[in-house]
Order: structure tokens, then C-alpha cells, then sequence
């Protein structure tokens, strides 16, 4: 059986940058991914998918985002920088793999793989700051098989829907910027409660001169050792975060049908809004979010409120066992590129506190597991 000490699961940001914080620490890890190529979970999102924040606070530590720093880098741009982060660091990044379950074996951790069997003193786990099972209602199954329905998960472009009115549900981030988009080219009705808005245009010249202060919030101020951060963690966590490129005067002067009634079931084959509100749509989108789904770990992780219990990252009772990466997991922050840095560098500082003095920098050959 391969021993590693820490595998960290899941190749996207936090799971690179936990890596990259290990490793200047002298420590071993692998990192494990079921994806064929780093950042492929980004290139599987829609096409018009850009970041909220601009580059200069879009890199991860050792590495600059390569993009001019007050453009807002596409999706693929991300993915291909998470790719060349890998290989500029040589950080050991085994595709392809997936993990299937995770247990306890003694003072250490067993992981089933599609690769095979890995023990390791501990675990990562960086599969995503949100989830990623589609969270989609129970009554979707009961509409109309012609109406076509996909989650903000398969949605790439407008060209892939139905002729005919298209329901958005969920207004927050995906759900606001996909219904934006589809209103060029299809009727469309926005569904769901109204998270708010920061009222400046996300790439206006105003807007450079407000980003220190919202980057300085996010990481310092909106944080869970403040009753403000506290807050807004439940908010975000449970309902969204506020609206940053879309606002409510473009969804308007597209013509979408905003309305913040909660779609609530179906009648005749058709969904339903609270209020009593039939709508005769062609296509559903379902910009729903995810859920956390661990039940791949065979430990009793989560808390109450469906989130795994940790704080910082650091799994409560479980000890070895880590978390990186999820939605506030220190502040505002760590659910965008720009927190993911500091909260990879605090979870391999507990790594690093927890287990053997390091060894020195110079690491072994384990071309076993390096990205080619």
C-alpha cells in the first residue's frame, strides 16, 4: 500500500495552494483529482463565465495571475493559470483519480481510490467551496418532460435551450448573470430572493478605487471572528452572495421578469410560484447551487447545519483531518481566488504543527505522482 503523509483531494485552488504551502514547509503530500487536466472543473462552467475580481487579486501565492490587473480573467483564463501554477511549482498532482471513500486506521487515514488503496497521516479535503452536487428541488422531476431543464452545472449558452421562455431559478451570482445573458435571445423570467447588490459596475474606473477597501473587508472584516462576518456567513452560506457584475437596472433594461416569489412545486406540468403564479416555460434553469455531499467519508463530519464542522479549516474531533476551501472558511474571502492563499497557508501550518520536524526543502524524487 503507498503511504503519503497528507493527500489533499481535489486539484482546483485550494487544493494547489495547500499544496504549495506543504511544500515550502518540507513537507510530503500528493494531491489527488478525477478531472484528465488541472482546472478542468473550470472549463466545464458556462462559456461567458468571467471572475468578479480583477487579476491583480486573483493569484495564488508564488505565482502572478498573467492578465492585465483590472481585467476580469475568463474562465478558461482561470483554469489554464491553475494548470500553469501546477507545473510552475512541480507540485505533485496525480489525474485522474477519484477518490471514492475515506476512513480512519488508527492515528492515520485510508483512502479508496480508482487508483487504488493510499494511507496517509492526513487528509485535505479541497473538492470545492460549495459543493458539487446540483442541488435541484424534488417537485423538478414532476414538470412537463418537453420543458427542457438543466442546472447552472450543464448550462454553457443560450444556444443549448429550447425556443421559447426560459425560467432562471435562484438569483444570486450564476442565476443573475445566466438570466442576463439568455434575455438577448429568449423571454425570460428571474425567480428568487433578492441578495443584495454592490452598486458600483464590477469594471468601472470607481470601482479600482473600491476594490482595496472590499478586498480589505472580505479578508479582514467579514471574518468568523467578527459578529459582521458571522452574519454575513449564514447569509451567503444558506442564500447567496450580492449581485456584482449583474445588477437590478440590467436585468431591467433587458427586459427579464424579475420576481422574487420562490418557485414552490408544479401544476399541470408546469412550475409554480409562490403566489399562485403559473409560468408556461420551455426551459428551466436551475441556478440552485450545490450541495455539500461527504458521504464518500466515512466519518461523522458534518455539522447540524450541513456544513462539515471545522473552523479554519481544521476538522473538529477528527484529528489529521482538514478542510480547504470552502465558503467562509475564515472570511468573505475564501470562496474567491483571493482568500485561498491564506487559508491553504493556515491549514499547512497545522499540518506542519501536528507531525515530525520538517525535513529539508529538497524533495525526494516522486515522479511517481507529478504532473507531467
Amino acid at each position: 500500500m503507498e503511504h503519503v503523509e497528507t493527500v489533499i483531494v481535489g486539484a482546483g485552488q485550494a487544493g494547489l495552494a495547500t499544496a504549495y504551502h506543504l511544500e515550502r514547509r518540507g513537507r510530503d503530500c500528493l494531491v489527488l483529482d478525477a478531472h484528465q487536466r488541472v482546472g478542468d472543473n473550470w472549463r466545464q462552467l458556462w462559456d461567458s463565465l468571467r471572475l468578479y475580481s480583477p487579476a491583480r487579486y486573483d493569484a495564488l501565492p508564488g505565482l502572478p495571475f498573467p492578465a492585465g490587473p483590472w481585467s476580469c480573467p475568463g474562465k478558461d483564463d482561470v483554469a489554464d493559470y491553475l494548470e500553469q501554477y501546477a507545473a510552475h511549482h512541480d507540485l505533485p498532482v496525480r489525474l485522474g483519480v477519484r477518490v471514492e471513500r475515506l476512513s480512519r486506521d488508527g492515528e492515520g487515514f485510508v483512502l479508496h481510490t480508482s487508483g487504488g488503496v493510499i494511507s496517509c497521516d492526513n487528509v485535505v479535503v479541497a473538492t470545492g467551496t460549495f459543493g458539487r452536487t446540483p442541488s435541484i428541488p424534488a417537485f423538478a422531476g414532476e414538470l412537463d418532460p418537453g420543458i427542457l431543464q438543466l442546472h447552472s452545472s450543464e448550462y454553457r449558452r443560450p444556444g443549448q435551450l429550447a425556443d421559447g421562455p426560459v425560467l432562471v431559478v435562484g438569483a444570486s451570482h450564476s442565476g443573475t448573470d445566466i438570466a442576463h445573458e439568455l434575455a438577448l435571445t429568449h423571454e425570460t423570467v428571474l425567480a428568487g430572493r433578492d441578495c443584495g447588490e454592490i452598486p458600483v459596475p464590477i469594471e468601472s474606473r470607481r470601482m479600482r478605487m473600491v476594490w482595496p477597501a472590499l478586498a480589505f473587508a472580505w479578508r479582514h472584516v467579514l471574518t468568523r471572528r467578527t459578529p459582521m462576518g458571522r452574519k454575513a456567513m449564514q447569509h451567503v452560506r444558506f442564500h447567496g452572495a450580492p449581485m456584482l457584475r449583474v445588477k437590478r437596472a440590467d436585468l431591467e433594461a433587458r427586459g427579464v421578469d424579475r420576481t422574487e416569489e420562490r418557485v414552490v412545486g408544479v401544476e399541470h406540468g408546469r412550475p409554480v410560484l409562490a403566489d399562485g403564479r403559473v409560468l408556461d416555460v420551455a426551459s428551466v434553469v436551475w441556478c440552485t447551487g450545490y450541495r455539500q455531499d461527504f458521504s464518500w467519508i466515512d466519518l461523522p463530519v458534518m455539522a447540524e447545519d450541513g456544513w462539515p464542522a471545522e473552523y479554519r479549516g481544521v476538522a473538529q474531533d477528527h484529528p489529521g483531518l482538514f478542510f480547504c476551501g470552502l465558503s467562509f472558511q475564515f472570511g468573505f474571502s475564501s470562496m474567491v481566488l483571493l482568500g485561498a492563499g491564506r487559508d491553504a497557508d493556515h491549514v499547512a501550518g497545522q499540518i506542519a504543527a501536528r507531525t515530525a520536524a520538517p525535513r529539508p526543502a529538497a524533495t525526494p524524487d516522486t515522479s511517481s505522482h507529478r504532473a507531467a
